[in-house]
C-alpha cells in the first residue's frame, strides 16, 4: 500500500548510494525514491543501467528458505560434512593463515552440508557489522508496534529524520532522486540532509554508508529510550536527551541495542560484537566501548537465524533479507561471474590500517598493519541450488577483491557440482 509522506524531524541521518539490486517494484511499499528511479529505468521511461539478471527478482518473490520444520534441525550449526569439508579445504593451500570461512549448503532436497575453516578466528568486521545495527533497529521497532508489521512499515515510510553531525563524515555518496524532474544525482551527505527511515536503512546497506549506519543506530537508541513516544519525537528533544545523559550510560545503551538481539540468537560476545558508531560525528556523542569483532561462526549463525525467520520475527527477517538484495552494485565476493544469474543477498565490509614502512606506499584496501575484507552472502540459483557463506580475511598489502571473487566462483562450483 502506498503511504503518504509525513514530516517529523528526529535526530540523525547518514549517507548512502544508489542501488540497482533491490526489488525494483518496491517503491509502493517503501517510498524509497531510488526504487522509483530503477522502476522507470526498467520500464524504459528514463535512461539508465538495468539490473543484472540475478537482481531482477520482484519484492514478492523473495522468501525465507528455512522457516517451519525446514529449519528445526538448525538450532545449532550441524557438524561439518567430511567430503564437503575436504573440498573447501582444498581452496586454501596458501591462504590458510589469513582466511576464515563458513559455508552452509541448504539446497532443497539435500541434507544440510557445512564446511568451516578457522571459523572462530576474530576479525574487525567493518561494515558487515551494520547487520547488527539493522537487527537492533528492527528489534526496537517491534517493541513499539508488537504484532503489527504494517504499522512498523508505515512509520518507516513516513517518518523523516535529519542526519545532523551524526552522519559526518563518509566519502560514500548517496542518491538523491527528484520525483518531479526525474533527475538522479549522487553526493556525500551534509548535516541538513533529511531522509525517510526506510531510506536511511537503504543507504546503510545498499552503499554501506557509514553516516547512515550511525543515524540508524541513533534512531534505534531513541526507539528504546522513548518507546511509544518515538514516532512523534522531535529532534530538539532527542538532542537534549543525548546531551544530558552521561556518556557512560549512552555507551551502555548503545551496546545493549545492538548486542542483546545477537545474544538471543545464540551469538556470543566472542563471536560478534560492535563497540562503536561508524562516524566521528557519532562517537562525539557516544564513546566506544568493548571493541568490535566478528567471526565466520557468528555470522553464519546470523544467516541461519535470518532464513529461519528468527531475527526479531518472520516479517522483520524477510524485510532485512529484502534490504540485503538491494546493493548498489555487486562488489568483491558477490561480483563473481558465476553468480550473475543468481539472487545474492549480500553485505561486505573492509578496514585497513597503514604505518610508515620503507619501500611501501599505503593504498586503499592494502594496509600493512591490518587489511580486513569480509563478506556474507546468501546465494540462490534459478535451479534451486542455495547456500550461505561467511568469508573473512586479513591479507596485508594486497587488495583481496579478486581473490574473494575467485573464491566465490570456486565455492559455487563445489556446491553445484552434484546438481
Amino acid at each position: 500500500m502506498k503511504r503518504g509522506l509525513l514530516f517529523f524531524t528526529v535526530l540523525i541521518v547518514f549517507p548512502i548510494s544508489l542501488s540497482r539490486s533491490y526489488p525494483i517494484d518496491g517503491y509502493a511499499d517503501t517510498n524509497i525514491k531510488r526504487l522509483k528511479y530503477l522502476q522507470l529505468v526498467e520500464e524504459g521511461e528514463i535512461k539508465g543501467r538495468a539490473p543484472i539478471p540475478g537482481a531482477m527478482k520482484s519484492i514478492h518473490d523473495i522468501r525465507l528458505n528455512l522457516t517451519g520444520k525446514l529449519g528445526d534441525g538448525l538450532d545449532v550449526l550441524p557438524a561439518p560434512d567430511p567430503a564437503f569439508q575436504r573440498e573447501i579445504n582444498g581452496l586454501f593451500p596458501n591462504l590458510n593463515e589469513n582466511y576464515s570461512i563458513s559455508v552452509l549448503d541448504i539446497t532443497p532436497g539435500r541434507s544440510f552440508r557445512l564446511a568451516q575453516r578457522k571459523e572462530m578466528a576474530g576479525y574487525q568486521p567493518g561494515s558487515v557489522g551494520k547487520l547488527a545495527v539493522v537487527t537492533g533497529f528492527f528489534t526496537e521497532l517491534a517493541k513499539i508496534y508488537p504484532n503489527d508489521f504494517e504499522a512498523r512499515q508505515d512509520l518507516l515510510c513516513t517518518k523523516m529524520v535529519r542526519g545532523g553531525s551524526w552522519a559526518m563524515t563518509d566519502s560514500h555518496t548517496v542518491p538523491f532522486y527528484d520525483l518531479e524532474t526525474k533527475k538522479l544525482t549522487k553526493r556525500t551527505l551534509k548535516p541538513l540532509d533529511t531522509f525517510l527511515l526506510y531510506e536511511w536503512l537503504d543507504h546503510m546497506l545498499s552503499v554501506s554508508n557509514n553516516g547512515a549506519a550511525s543515524v540508524c543506530w541513533r534512531e534505534a537508541i531513541l526507539m528504546r529510550v522513548f518507546g511509544a513516544r518515538y514516532p512523534n519525537l522531535k529532534e530538539e528533544e532527542a538532542e537534549a536527551w543525548f546531551k544530558s545523559t552521561p556518556k557512560s550510560e549512552l555507551a551502555d545503551i548503545s551496546n545493549a541495542v545492538v548486542h542483546e538481539p545477537l545474544r538471543r540468537l545464540g551469538i556470543t560476545e566472542e563471536e560478534w560484537r560492535l563497540g562503536q558508531l561508524f562516524t566521528k560525528g557519532g562517537t562525539a556523542y557516544i564513546p566506544p566501548k568493548g571493541g568490535s569483532v566478528g567471526t565466520p561462526n557468528g555470522l553464519m549463525k546470523f544467516l541461519v537465524a535470518l532464513e529461519r525467520g528468527k531475527v526479531v520475527d518472520l516479517e522483520s527477517s524477510l524485510e532485512i533479507k529484502r534490504l540485503l538484495y538491494m546493493t548498489d552494485r555487486r562488489i568483491r565476493y558477490a561480483n563473481a561471474p558465476a553468480l550473475k544469474k543468481a539472487a545474492v543477498y549480500f553485505k561486505s565490509g573492509s578496514l585497513y590500517k597503514c604505518v610508515k614502512e620503507e619501500g611501501y606506499i599505503c593504498e586503499k584496501y592494502k594496509g600493512n598493519v591490518d587489511n580486513f575484507m569480509n563478506s556474507i552472502a546468501i546465494v540462490e540459483h534459478p535451479d534451486g541450488v542455495t547456500y550461505m557463506v561467511a568469508l573473512m580475511s586479513n591479507v596485508r598489502k594486497k587488495n583481496s577483491n579478486h581473490d574473494h571473487m575467485a573464491l566465490a566462483s570456486a565455492i559455487d562450483k563445489i556446491v553445484r557440482k552434484d546438481k
